[in-house]
């Protein structure tokens, strides 16, 4: 099917699939129909639904379509990755393995047709929402989940939804620049990397940015989230551009 195709790789994030958004289903529909499975590989960085309870939750008819989906990627040979993101951070191997994906470490660098490219979420670099900082690292520790999963199924999707209701109104409350990225959180990240490309999403600014630390030159693009269209940035051997669908 690709053969048509100059070799690419995608990458998307901030999808926030749910059952009661009918729009970025369908543009989710139309990109694994169309566009997906062109592409060498395709990786979803954080966010891919709404929110995940648990990976006992597979067998919920919205979620086994999104699964159906991505497993489908498998035919056209089209590799599947997928980075935790703060809405999903509970995905684990259960879910991965039902789309036929692997679930990589955050972040993750990788050779991007001879370009080192880190691979973030991106809430990492928010470094200035400190109240949001000390709530990832909560949920993020091994005894925190082990608990969490260990209720049931109802009772972690009520959590869900006071948390998530919680969030929406302290963001009335915060400046937009305490939500976007930190400029020293950045340098930092690109320094521990050996100054690579960095791809990343979480901020819902979709942008490229150049960047110099310590006198190297550093390009980020930031992702952009789905709403009525969707998109994509596609990459191959001459860089890197920006789709829509």
């Amino acid at each position: 099917m690709r053969r048509f195709y100059m070799p690419h790789t995608l990458f998307i994030s901030d999808l926030h699939l749910s059952a009661a958004h009918a729009d970025s289903m369908a543009a989710f529909r139309r990109f694994i129909g169309e566009i997906a499975p062109h592409a060498e590989r395709l990786y979803i960085l954080g966010d891919l639904f709404e929110y995940w309870a648990g990976d006992d939750d597979c067998d919920d008819v919205f979620h086994a379509e999104v699964i159906a989906l991505l497993r489908g990627l498998s035919a056209s040979q089209t590799q599947v990755f997928i980075l935790h993101g703060n809405r999903d951070l509970l995905m684990g191997v259960g879910l991965t393995q039902a789309c036929h994906a692997q679930l990589l470490a955050e972040p993750t660098l990788i050779d991007l047709y001879g370009t080192p490219t880190l691979l973030s979420h991106g809430d990492t670099l928010c470094t200035d929402d400190i109240e949001y900082q000390k709530f990832r690292a909560q949920v993020h520790g091994a005894a925190f989940q082990s608990q969490f999963l260990a209720q049931p199924l109802a009772a972690r999707k009520a959590y869900i939804q006071q948390i998530r209701n919680h969030s929406s109104q302290e963001k009335q409350h915060k400046s937009m620049a305490i939500m976007d990225v930190n400029a020293e959180a950045v340098a930092t990240m690109l320094r521990d990397y050996g100054y690579p490309q960095l791809i990343h999403g979480h901020t819902h600014r979709p942008n490229r940015h150049e960047h110099v630390v310590d006198g190297k030159h550093c390009v980020r693009w930031v992702l952009g989230d789905w709403g009525v269209e969707g998109n994509a940035l596609r990459c191959d051997l001459n860089g890197c551009a920006v789709i829509g669908f």
